[in-house]
């Protein structure tokens, strides 16, 4: 496939420009320097650059290297030091403010100088580091290039061989304590065998912690661990010697018993004399200081794990301490742990110390939304919370909101939709369900959930949508990466009001999804949803989101329920929909530098209308386009299939029951808070069955040539409490051409008014995509 000849004198321009811009913008760097400075380029790293053999992972090995070397060279994109460039084109500000200090402070940087690298100081660390890897025999030399007023340092590293552990050896069981670190030394992190790694042996030091820890050693500390190592035993082998230092204080060495569990919770600084003197109410192993009875007493069975007479460990500790602080109760919560008897015994009495937040807080919030469809609005909420509303850490949230919103762009592009919600939900930091008592041990709170929502949405003179949610559920984490929600009770009633009968006429014929909107829904059934996500391990290179959800309606009702003259299950005289829901969105993020993240994902979708329901309710369907989709076309004007929307249609809001998505954007740092996007979209939605639409069902043989494609390129403005998002888009392959000619580069025209007209899709949005 060619490209045209239009886009080839655009890319041979382009190149010139950027090829123009590199040499300007480097003569212009060196130009502002001043006599006999040298602007400094970088560093290059070079190992056993005289010996032909390498050392096991030499790239990585460099690599770590290279990022210990101070300064930085000043920052660059595409090899152009942009910011750099700034700071000269700003030049030198007369005032202390204004435009041109904010552009050459903030925004721009100043020449980093061949002067300040000291490579005394680097040559140091970078020996240091090579030591502590196991090259204890390790040099490393520096040098400097300097040509045409730029310089760079040379820093050769010569390692020679690696040391590797001989034999392990830990302190010989004398008493309570060596016989704990004993017991653990099979989870020794430090073995024969393995190279010499001073890391690992920090972290084998954090084990040995971390295991006395678990065994009452609440005063134990790292440093009371040395790891004495001997290298002179020959053979490139060194013998680690594991042993507690002499030094250690005698309140270390010895396990903790707890004893009093004192509780607070309504402490503050003011009333810290009075509460102290108040005779406590007794509770199991509590002694509650609380004379206003400010929660019940059977709460804290599920904020504190320790109980009396047991022996302090750490599990206990973080478990008790993160379930109180994840409550979202108390503002504050302080565990503090004193000896019973000084230091004359072993044991401990714990304090702990709960200030409550207030019962009562009114929030107002104006909001910016985007949707996928293209609406974009504001909306105003209204929330009232109430906390510990029965005395057992519930809470009541009641809120009030209404909205606005306009379509910018599509099809349908211009239709106004207004919306008032009224909400409530009531959570309780528990399971409760009916003649089971559940109590969960992990450090996060389970949680019950009941919410009541009612919606009235306006759609221009079109339609007016009633809707009333109910749902009973619960949500609980089994760790910081897993969370499950599972609604055993959802229902949904969606009664329509249609507006112009003639528009509406219209309007159903061009499109079947709308006149599935406008009939009644009852949605009586339960759904569950898992998500996994690692994202909050920033130090991770690959970081990973799944979500997969499943909801049902009307499946054990339909079982029992009789059906009535027409042939429909019903209750209380409203006919049951009926459906199966599936859905998976699987995203990577993976960092391919501090700068640049490489993010991927994949969503399918399958829905299964039976019974009741010939087709799937519109408000469960999938849609495709838009600006967190395909954004090179429209919102929700992809398929079903290969159907394309005619031209005249008024109102087009296309949707399938499968769907498959797959998305891949490259997002790089620029310049502030402002950062850049590279993405390629391909997906589409179809029917379970055709309907009179051609091409809308799904056969899968036929899935992938029948995907469309789309690239673009995005600028995000991250201010870090919002993301604003503008992302251009163009189409690569139309599904709803014919066979054979649904990839489209070859008519790709930026200079044609009308092509950019057709093709070219500007959206705007809150937020990442993905």
């Amino acid at each position: 496939m060619r490209l045209n000849r239009n886009l080839k004198i655009n890319l041979i321009a382009a190149a010139a420009l950027l090829f123009t811009y590199s040499v300007l913008t480097s003569c212009s760097n060196t130009r502002y320097l001043k006599p006999g400075q040298v602007l400094y380029t970088g560093a290059v790293v070079k190992v056993n650059p005289d010996s032909a053999k390498k050392v096991d992972d030499q790239k990585q090995l460099v690599k770590d290297l290279e990022s210990k070397i101070r300064p930085a060279p000043n920052k660059s994109i595409l090899g152009l030091k942009f910011k750099l460039f700034i700071y000269n084109l700003a030049g030198e500000p007369t005032k202390p403010k204004g435009f041109r200090h904010w552009l050459r402070t903030k925004v721009g940087e100043p020449p980093v100088l061949l002067s300040d690298v000291k490579l005394k100081y680097n040559t140091d660390v970078l020996k240091s580091y090579l030591i502590s890897k196991g090259y204890l025999q390790a040099t490393v030399t520096a040098d400097t290039i300097v040509k045409n007023k730029k310089g760079k340092a040379i820093y050769t590293a010569n390692t020679d061989i690696r040391y590797k552990i001989n034999r392990v050896t830990f302190p010989p069981d004398t008493g309570n304590l060596t016989t704990a670190i004993q017991q653990t030394s099979s989870k020794s992190l430090v073995k024969t065998g393995n190279f010499y790694d001073l890391e690992t042996f920090k972290n084998e030091r954090l084990r040995i912690d971390n295991e006395l820890k678990e065994r009452g050693y609440f005063y134990f500390n790292p440093d009371f661990i040395i790891m004495q190592v001997d290298s002179t035993i020959g053979k490139n082998m060194t013998n680690v010697n594991v042993r507690i230092k002499n030094t250690s204080p005698a309140e270390a060495l010895k396990p903790y018993r707890i004893n009093d569990i004192n509780i607070f919770p309504n402490y503050n600084l003011r009333r810290d004399s009075i509460l102290r003197k108040l005779t406590p109410a007794t509770y199991k192993d509590f002694n509650i200081y609380d004379n206003r009875n400010t929660f019940k007493p059977k709460v804290f069975d599920r904020l504190v794990f320790f109980s009396k007479g047991e022996t302090y460990n750490r599990k206990d500790h973080n478990q008790s301490l993160n379930r109180m602080v994840n409550l979202g109760t108390f503002q504050d919560v302080r565990m503090e742990f004193i000896p019973h008897n000084g230091f004359k015994d072993d044991i401990l009495d714990l304090n702990i110390y709960l200030t409550p937040l207030k019962k009562n807080s009114l929030t107002f919030s104006v909001t910016g939304t985007n949707k996928s469809n293209n609406f974009i609005g504001s909306e105003i909420k209204l929330t009232q919370t109430t906390r510990n509303l029965f005395r057992g850490a519930e809470q009541l949230d009641v809120s009030v909101s209404g909205g606005f919103e306009t379509q910018y762009s599509g099809h349908t592009s211009g239709i106004n939709s207004y919306s008032l919600t009224g909400n409530g939900k009531l959570t309780f930091p528990r399971f409760i369900i009916p003649f089971f008592k559940f109590e969960s041990t992990t450090a996060f709170i389970p949680k019950t959930l009941i919410s009541l929502t009612y919606q009235l949405l306006k759609r221009d003179s079109l339609y007016t949508l009633n809707s009333f949610k109910a749902e009973y559920g619960y949500n609980w984490k089994e760790n910081q990466f897993k969370e499950h929600n599972l609604n055993p009770f959802v229902i949904n009633l969606v009664k329509p009001n249609k507006g112009d009968s003639a528009k509406i006429e219209k309007l159903e014929q061009e499109n079947p999804g709308l006149k599935q909107s406008l009939q009644k829904q009852f949605i009586l059934g339960s759904t569950y949803n898992f998500t996994y996500t690692n994202q909050a391990l920033t130090n991770r290179q690959n970081n990973i989101y799944f979500f997969g959800g499943i909801e049902t309606s009307g499946n054990l009702l339909g079982l029992f329920n009789v059906k009535n003259s027409e042939g429909e299950r019903t209750l209380f005289g409203q006919p049951l929909t009926q459906f199966v829901r599936i859905e998976t969105d699987l995203r990577d993020y993976y960092k391919i530098n501090r700068k640049v993240t490489w993010v991927n994902r994949l969503n399918l979708g399958y829905g299964y209308a039976y019974g009741n329901s010939t087709s799937m309710p519109f408000i469960r369907q999938f849609f495709a386009g838009g600006s967190s989709d395909v954004r090179a076309f429209r919102a929700r004007s992809l398929g079903p299939g290969t159907y394309q929307i005619p031209d005249d249609v008024t109102y087009a809001d296309q949707s399938g029951d499968v769907k498959a998505l797959f998305n891949s954007e490259l997002r790089f740092k620029l310049v502030s808070i402002f950062e850049g996007a590279a993405f390629v979209d391909a997906g589409n939605i179809w029917l379970r069955k055709a309907d009179e639409r051609p091409g809308s069902g799904f056969k899968l043989k036929n899935a992938l040539s029948e995907m469309a494609v789309g690239t673009g390129l995005g600028l995000r403005v991250d201010a870090k409490i919002f993301v604003i998002r503008l992302d251009g888009a163009f189409p690569l392959r139309k599904p709803y051409l014919p066979a054979g000619n649904r990839w489209v580069l070859n008519q790709i025209d930026f200079g044609s008014k009308n092509w950019r007209k057709d093709n070219l899709i500007l959206n705007i949005g809150i937020g990442y995509p993905f």
